[in-house]
């Protein structure tokens, strides 16, 4: 078996830690939906979603019903909430037969979804989404009542909740989450007032789990927390979260180079008398962030190693003066932990000036995974 350069591992037992420490946080009562969309953030789908579902997670939800649609045919029982909603006759006719739940914001696609319902004879379970200040998908808060009366006619469609997404969370001032919050209470008001039930309303991602239980209502959506990744590389997680994903390279070259020499593309670093340098097996090509070249640091030995000049497509060279009995062959770790150091998909995010949730999507693609638990 030929051995590969690089090694990408999900740790499903820090994904399960993960899951219990959301459900400690937000207490009895409420209902998870855990986001497993664009892959899982790179953790893989299936995987990811088969983990949750053993450990009596209440759904899963997705960005697009082709993901739905995978996890039916590999056996995830458990319902599934389409985010993004659908649009035509063949995905409404899907959506009925596999049992899922669409989020909806057009009433011409719930219209299309009440005729396939009728046609094959079944009721079919929906979110409507309202827009409390995000800007993006959904119905605005004056278009709720009308709505909602042009769902509530539909008999084919059980209205299961009403949704809505959370911009700022993250925000140190919360101001703007807590009138998310309160125009969310409303919507919901307005439509029992109606006299619908509504038993799963949920608005709160991540950064709202963590930092805004009035958020909360009867369901929470964490998405990165599951990961072990912050929604922000500067936010305080109330709770310890472990990151899952690993990513691993080797030693290809040890370079001895003397004072003044350039590295890498572009000429960008030039060495400050004699350094030595590990050339190592991976660069953005594999996910590595392109933005974090001159800034990030890889584990070696159990000790971050500078990277110096740019991050090439797949190829990534750090400084290593001083490190001891360094030679080709040996471990790199770009993500996760080597001896007492650890690299987390924050750091990464911080030294490429993104958020992790692009870290492990980016890493993800691509890589075969190896699970471990």
């Amino acid at each position: 078996m030929i051995d590969k350069p690089n090694n990408l591992t999900i740790d499903l037992s820090a994904l399960v830690h993960n899951l219990d420490q959301i459900r400690a946080l937000i207490g009895q009562g409420i209902k998870i939906m855990g986001i497993v969309k664009s892959d899982a953030y790179g953790h893989g789908l299936l995987p990811i979603s088969q983990a949750l579902e053993k450990k009596g997670i209440d759904c899963l939800g997705v960005a697009y019903l082709h993901e739905a649609l995978e996890m039916r045919d590999k056996g995830i029982k458990l319902p599934i909430v389409i985010l993004c909603g659908i649009q035509t006759k063949d995905e409404a006719r899907e959506v009925v037969e596999k049992d899922l739940t669409p989020v909806l914001f057009d009433i011409t696609a719930a219209k299309t979804l009440a005729r396939e319902s009728a046609k094959q004879g079944k009721r079919v379970r929906i979110y409507v989404k309202v827009d409390t200040g995000m800007g993006r998908l959904g119905i605005s808060h004056g278009e709720i009542i009308p709505f909602i009366r042009k769902i509530a006619a539909l008999k084919e469609l059980d209205l299961e909740a009403i949704t809505s997404h959370l911009s700022s969370a993250d925000e140190c001032v919360g101001s703007f989450t807590e009138y998310q919050a309160e125009s969310f209470k409303q919507a919901i008001e307005t439509a029992r007032s109606l006299g619908l039930r509504l038993p799963s309303n949920n608005l709160a991602n991540s950064a709202g789990i963590m930092g805004h239980k009035q958020a909360h209502f009867d369901m929470v959506r964490p998405g990165i927390m599951l990961y072990g990744g912050l929604p922000s590389p500067e936010f305080k997680s109330p709770v310890a979260l472990k990151t899952a994903m690993n990513f691993k390279g080797r030693v290809l070259q040890i370079r001895e180079l003397p004072d003044r020499t350039p590295v890498s593309y572009g000429r960008t670093y030039y060495t400050e008398g004699p350094r030595r340098m590990a050339v190592l097996s991976a660069g953005y090509g594999d996910g590595l962030p392109r933005s974090m070249s001159n800034r990030g640091n890889v584990l070696i030995k159990g000790k971050k190693a500078p990277i110096v000049g740019r991050i090439c497509m797949n190829l990534t060279i750090c400084d290593i003066t001083g490190f001891p009995d360094v030679r080709p062959g040996n471990e790199a770790v770009f993500l996760g932990s080597q001896g007492d150091e650890t690299i987390t998909g924050d750091d990464l995010a911080r030294w490429a000036g993104t958020i992790s949730y692009e870290v492990f999507c980016s890493m993800g693609h691509g890589h075969r995974k190896e699970y471990i638990s």
